[in-house]
């Protein structure tokens, strides 16, 4: 399958694997587009940064709400940024995979990265997928039985990488 997903308690988990395979595949020479999701520099702020694929450049896709805030709020723009960084690398040279850091509710509702993951597949680009595990659900409605349910752990990653025929 070209299509795996990781949907570990601890989002940071994911995060963090979906970080190591890109690394690692980038160190390969290979090209990754998208996105991964960057730890909370400041767990206070709560805020959402990315690290967008290929070049590094960080993108803050969330808003800060303050010290009193509970959480910190999505910003769609933002998010729709990177989403357009990784179409318009996706178009511009072929790609070894597409990175999604998070299938969250922008996803769920058919927005954020939900069409370039459809458009990676018809174009048999292989794509890993982070969520957590409130949007299981949603993200079974999106994918079937297409994806490959993975662990989040760097070596089962480049394992399913090499299995789907890839990393020839």
């Amino acid at each position: 399958m070209i299509l795996a997903a990781l949907c570990p308690e601890d989002t940071a988990e994911c995060d963090s694997a979906l970080a190591a395979l890109a690394d690692q595949l980038i160190g390969q020479g290979r090209r990754a587009v998208g996105a991964v999701q960057l730890p909370q520099g400041d767990a206070a702020t709560r805020c959402m940064d990315l690290r967008l694929l290929p070049g590094g450049r960080v993108l803050r896709i969330s808003q800060d709400l303050g010290p009193a805030a509970q959480s910190c709020r999505l910003d769609p723009g933002a998010l729709e940024m990177a989403v357009a960084t990784a179409e318009a690398a996706l178009a511009a040279a072929p790609a070894d995979l597409l990175v999604v850091n998070r299938f969250g509710q922008q996803e769920a509702v058919g927005r954020g990265f939900a069409a370039l993951i459809g458009t990676a597949l018809e174009g048999g680009v292989p794509v890993i997928v982070g969520l957590s595990p409130k949007f299981h659900p949603q993200f079974v409605d999106f994918a079937g039985d297409l994806a490959e349910w993975l662990p989040a752990d760097p070596s089962a990653l480049m394992a399913w990488w090499a299995r789907a025929g890839i990393s020839a």
